[in-house]
Parts: structure tokens; C-alpha cells; sequence
């Protein structure tokens, strides 16, 4: 270290203490402060000691967070990559950006402040694994939950006081706080659970008959804070909300730099690649609708239209649909076709880890579609959760109809392979395997997202459903959804630097008109982009770079196979994939090479899969 970092760093007797340790112990030491500090985080992580605490969310809290952040920054600054071999000078570069994000999160974006569905989630995620995951026996867990129930009304005396706005002036989203009170019930129906799972073991097991008064006194209270902070979210929040949850061009920008892990990938670039892959894929979908109108639409005179040739297409293969009752059990047969497939392929080693598919807990319901929840890296054998959101009963026929036809037989099995193998659930199974905590515990959402939609289509390439056609150009259509997801993103929380925010109506015709999607999902998907800002970025994103990537360790292993054509074998697409045989390249290695690294950024993960071909 230089003499004026460890000047600096001498002027703190914990940072002193930390220069004379290894990097692992560094590292060993910084994960207990954490999530000492953090124990939904620790949860999550499967570090179960504090499972019965909540994190403090007073604003003493926040500036021990910031301190903590600061401090820690300074320590992983001032070590030199080159003192740490590649991993840990990968995981250092992982730290100084997650705590550069945990620093904007507390000082900048300041979201508890303005965004009462936040607090929903949090509450949620302090519950929910402690119940759903069997990671210890059930009287082990409820003493947490009790704990963690017994906390609860302090949480929400914290929502009380923080959900009043920034100090810059930022008010509650009013958008947010609706969500939230349609989602707040799902944090009594969790209380309910828990004690109910309480009830029905206490005649059998004298350890859980012991903690029963003490459940059902927390569960009690706990179901009151509820009741209070559902009082206070609509007479007192919603009253006095007024924001839309947009975080303009600025704001926008800065989480996007965080999110992505990337300073290059500002959103006007973003918007120029996503709308020129939006119409290379619109074509692609034109010529394959072409190719499939006789059989879908016998009969009829085939359009001049592009546009109603592919609607024309789509909208016949929409019919087939599952009935919502059915959803499930159609994921859990595809999914055993899909695994069938990928170990006749040998396209990648499969999971033995246990993964159940059930419908979303109600807390998590606000954006609708399907989701991934795995466990963490020291949970071994815990069970992931493909969680697929039901259609809400209040919802009108025709609603109901719309949101079906988009989640039709065909976008259902692709579904599945996004949300489980080899998507989501595979590709968290792997990282729980890698050595690195630092990797596990700080994932990456664009890596998580990207490789979902990267790996369709490699399954596509290699011939799954390759008899069918029409599940091809749904794919595309579930491609192109990626593609317009960053755009309406961009255009909604940063549109004053493109010509004016997006407007609804905006959104949804070029969801309908540009993407062929149903009305009712262009309606919920407006409504998600809203709540959410920049996820929805991360999966054109990361899918990109990890085509990028693939392309690159082709022409790299291409160049050294002595074949004649050598890296101009790899013929440059106006689409993801298709690249067909590649010299040298083995599409399993590939895949295993790029799972291996644990769920990291597509930055900070392309050198080290490149760093090991040969001739690297």
C-alpha cells in the first residue's frame, strides 16, 4: 500500500487493524459486519444466527449503514489489485461497486423514503424463507420467527417515520402506495401461516408446544402492526402522496450505471442498440410468420401487412392456452420434457438440488408473470421456488382471456426454461457453488436476467422444439419483450432526455403494435416499470453481453484450431445466436465455463472466461 492510503487508513483503529490481515480474513470480517448489519441479507445467505432480528431502519440506522460503507471502501481501495491473485482482485472490484451502491441507496436514491411497497417486500423477506425453507427443524425456526414477529411493530413505526418523502423533495409515489395496500395482506396470510404451522405441529412436538403462547402473543401483535400500518399507508400516506415513482434522467442514470455494474452503458446507448435489435427481430418474426401462415391461418389470404401477418400468427397460436388451474402442473410436465432434452443434447450438467413450482406468495404478486427464488449458498438441499403469479379473481372474463392468450402453451414452455432449466433455477444452482461469498451473497441481476434469455435461445439453437415452429416465433416475441423492456424502462424514468416521458398509451402501442403482445400484459407491464426502475433493463442487457462473450470465445478458439477459416468461421448475425459449429468450440464447456464464475456482473466476468482459453 502507498504511504498515503495507509496515512489515511491509520486515522481509524479498525481500518489499521484490517491492513495486517490476509485478503480472505479481510473479506471474513467485512461479510460478519455486514450482515451483522443486514440480517434479512444473512437470511437469505443461509447464516441463520440473527434470523430473529430485524435491521435497523431508523435514520440512526441509515448513517451507520453509510459509515459502514464508507469505511469499507476506504480498506478494499487501498489494496492493490496486484497484490490479490485474479479471483480476489475480481471479488475486491466486487466490493468497491457494491458499496458505492449501498452508499447511493442511503444517500441518493433513499427509497424507503418515497416507496411504501419497499417496506412491503422487506417485511415479507424477513418472514417468508424462515417458513417456506426447511433449514432447521421447525422449533429452531419459530423462536426466529417469533423474534422477527416480535420486531415487527417497530418496523412499522420506522415505515411511519421515514415514508414521508426526501429531503430534496421527492414525495411518496402515490402508484407505489396503492401497490402496496393491494400487497400488505400478503404480510398477514404469512403471520397466519406461521402460526398456523405452529398449531399443527405443537400435539406431536414438545419443542414447538413450548414456544406456542409465545407465537401466538407475537403472531397477535404482529398482525395488529399490520393492521395499523395499513391504517396509516391509506389515511395518512396516500393521502399526502403525490409522485408517480419515475426517478428522472438523472437519478435514473446513476441506478442504471449501479445496476448494470457497467459506467459504459448509459441509457441512450441502451435505447439505440434495444431499437435496432427490436427491428432485426421484427423481421426474423416476419419471415418465420410467412413460413407459418398456411398452417395456422388456412384459408385466409395471406397480408401485405407485415404487421397483421405476424398478429395473424400469433393470434391463432395464442388460442392454445392452459386454463389458469392447470398452470402449474403444464410447467412441472414441460419441465421434465426440457431436462429430457438437455441430457440427450449433453448441453449442460443438470441439478439434483429440489425445486418446487407453486404460485407466488401474495406480498410478491405486484408484478404479475413468473419468478425465481433460490436458496442461498450456505442453504445446501434447500428447496428454489418457481413461483408463477395466478390471475386475480377479480379480474374481468376478457381480462382474464387477454392475459392467457399471452401466456399461451407455447410462451409457457418458454417460460419455463427462462424461469428454471437452464435458466433462473440451474444457473443459481451453480452459483451456489462457487467458492467466492462475495459473488454469492452481491449477484448480479443483469448477469441472472441476461443468461435466462441468452440461454433460450441457445436452447432454441441446438433444436429444442425444432419441430414446431410456431414455438420459434414465440420465442422471438418473448425475445423482442426483453428488447422493448429496456426501452419503455429508459423512456419512462428517464424520457425528458429522449423527447418527453413515456405515456401510457405510449407504452402499451409499442408493446401491442411493436412487440404483438397482449393488452392485458402491456398494461401490467406499464405499471411494473413504473414500480420497478432499471431491472427491467437487465435482461436485453445481460443477454447481449453474454452473446458477445460466446461470440468472442468462438473467434478466440476458431483462431487457434488451425482451422483455415479461423476466427472468420464465426459469421457476425444481425440476431442473438445461430452461430452453428464452431472449430474448437464445445457449447457444454461453454455454458459450464460461464455458470462456474458465480452470478457476476458480464464486466467483471468476461476476462476471467477469456483468461482461460487456451492461448489466453
Amino acid at each position: 500500500l502507498d504511504s498515503m492510503s495507509r496515512r489515511e487508513l491509520s486515522s481509524d483503529p479498525r481500518c489499521k487493524e484490517l491492513l495486517v490481515s490476509s485478503f480472505s480474513n479481510r473479506i471474513d470480517t467485512f461479510l460478519a459486519e455486514f450482515f451483522r448489519l443486514n440480517p434479512l441479507a444473512a437470511t437469505a445467505a443461509g447464516i441463520h444466527e440473527n434470523d430473529h432480528q430485524w435491521p435497523d431502519l431508523t435514520e440512526a440506522g441509515r448513517v451507520v449503514r453509510l459509515a459502514f460503507a464508507e469505511r469499507w471502501a476506504r480498506v478494499f481501495g487501498a489494496i492493490q489489485a496486484g497484490e490479490l491473485d485474479r479471483d480476489e482482485a475480481v471479488d475486491r472490484a466486487l466490493l468497491l461497486l457494491v458499496l458505492d451502491e449501498m452508499r447511493f441507496d442511503d444517500e441518493e436514491l433513499c427509497q424507503l423514503a418515497w416507496d411504501p411497497l419497499e417496506w412491503v417486500y422487506l417485511l415479507g423477506a424477513g418472514i417468508f424463507p424462515l417458513i417456506a425453507r426447511e433449514f432447521a427443524p421447525l422449533a429452531q425456526r419459530l423462536v426466529s420467527i417469533a423474534g422477527r414477529l416480535e420486531g415487527l411493530p417497530a418496523v412499522v413505526d420506522a415505515a411511519r417515520a421515514s415514508l414521508i418523502g426526501t429531503p430534496d423533495g421527492r414525495p411518496v409515489s402515490r402508484l407505489h402506495a396503492e401497490t402496496a395496500l393491494s400487497q400488505l395482506p400478503g404480510i398477514g396470510e404469512l403471520i397466519g401461516d406461521a402460526l398456523g404451522e405452529a398449531e399443527a405441529a405443537a400435539p406431536n412436538d414438545p419443542a414447538v408446544a413450548a414456544l406456542l403462547d409465545r407465537v401466538r402473543t407475537a403472531a397477535g401483535n404482529a398482525t395488529d402492526a399490520v393492521a395499523q400500518a395499513e391504517g396509516f399507508l391509506r389515511d395518512e400516506v396516500l393521502a399526502r402522496s403525490t409522485g408517480e415513482g419515475r426517478l428522472g434522467p438523472g437519478l435514473f442514470t446513476a441506478k442504471l450505471r449501479r445496476t448494470l455494474r457497467d459506467a459504459e452503458l448509459t441509457p441512450a446507448r441502451i435505447l439505440d442498440r434495444a431499437a435496432r435489435e427490436a427491428d432485426a427481430v421484427r423481421t426474423e418474426m416476419v419471415r418465420l410468420a410467412g413460413d407459418a401462415w398456411p398452417a395456422w391461418c388456412p384459408g385466409q389470404a395471406l397480408p401485405s401487412d407485415d404487421r397483421e401477418l405476424v398478429r395473424g400468427v400469433l393470434d391463432a397460436i395464442a388460442a392454445e392456452h392452459p386454463a389458469p388451474a392447470e398452470l402449474l402442473d403444464f410447467c412441472r410436465e414441460e419441465l421434465l420434457r426440457i431436462e429430457d432434452f438437455c441430457r440427450s443434447k449433453d448441453l449442460v450438467g443438470l441439478s439434483e438440488e429440489p425445486l418446487e413450482i407453486r404460485w407466488t406468495p401474495v406480498f410478491l404478486r405486484a408484478f404479475g408473470g413468473a419468478m425465481l427464488d433460490w436458496p442461498g449458498p450456505l442453504d445446501r438441499g434447500q428447496k428454489s421456488f418457481f413461483a408463477i403469479t395466478p390471475i386475480p379473481a377479480d379480474w374481468p372474463p376478457e381480462q382474464a382471456e387477454s392475459y392467457l392468450r399471452e401466456d399461451n402453451n407455447r410462451m409457457v414452455r418458454v417460460l419455463t426454461i427462462h424461469e428454471a432449466v437452464p435458466g433462473h433455477y440451474l444457473q443459481g444452482s451453480y452459483a451456489n457453488r462457487c467458492p467466492s461469498l462475495v459473488r454469492a451473497v452481491f449477484s448480479s441481476g443483469v448477469f441472472a436476467e441476461g443468461w435466462a434469455v441468452y440461454v433460450t435461445q441457445v436452447m432454441m439453437d441446438v433444436g429444442y422444439g425444432a419441430d414446431d415452429p410456431a414455438l420459434m416465433l414465440t420465442h422471438w416475441k418473448f425475445y423482442l419483450r426483453a428488447v422493448l423492456n429496456a426501452i419503455i424502462d429508459v423512456r419512462i424514468h428517464a424520457g425528458e432526455s429522449f423527447g418527453g416521458p413515456m405515456t401510457e398509451d405510449q407504452a402499451v402501442r409499442l408493446m401491442v403494435d411493436g412487440g404483438f403482445q397482449e393488452e392485458a400484459e402491456a398494461r401490467n407491464k406499464y405499471n411494473r416499470a413504473r414500480l420497478s426502475s432499471t431491472q427491467l433493463s437487465t435482461y436485453f442487457v445481460g443477454s447481449a453481453a453474454l452473446w458477445e462473450l460466446e461470440r468472442d470465445v468462438r473467434r478466440r478458439l476458431a483462431a487457434v484450431s488451425g482451422a483455415p477459416a479461423g476466427a472468420g468461421a464465426v459469421v457476425k448475425r444481425t440476431i442473438p445466436g445461430g452461430f452453428g459449429a464452431t472449430p474448437g468450440f464445445n457449447q457444454r464447456r461453454h455454458l459450464e465455463a460461464t455458470l462456474g464464475h458465480g452470478t457476476l456482473a458480464p464486466m467483471l466476468l468476461r476476462d476471467l472466461v477469456l483468461g482461460d482459453l487456451p492461448g489466453a
